[in-house]
C-alpha cells in the first residue's frame, strides 16, 4: 500500500485527474474488507471522476448507489 500512497501523492502533484480516478479505485478495491475505508476511497475516485469527465464515473457512482453512500445518477 505504501506504492500505492505514493502514487496517489505524485497524482495529486502533477494535478492528473485521470490517474487518481483509477489510483482511489484500486485503493477502494485494495480495502474491499473494510466497507468505511473502501467507500472513501470509492468517494474519491467518482469525485475525480467527476471532474475530469472520466466514463468511469458512472460505474463509481453504481458502486457507491449499491453501498447506500450515494443516489445512483442518470449518465
Amino acid at each position: 500500500m505504501v506504492d500505492l500512497e505514493a502514487a496517489l501523492l505524485a497524482a495529486h502533484r502533477r494535478e492528473d485527474k485521470q490517474e487518481l480516478v483509477r489510483l482511489y479505485h484500486e485503493a477502494a478495491q485494495h480495502y474491499e474488507d473494510d466497507e468505511n475505508r473502501a467507500a472513501f476511497y470509492l468517494t474519491h475516485a467518482y469525485i475525480f471522476a467527476l471532474e475530469c469527465g472520466a466514463p468511469e464515473a458512472a460505474n463509481l457512482n453504481r458502486l457507491l448507489a449499491q453501498q447506500g453512500r450515494e443516489v445512483l445518477q442518470e449518465f
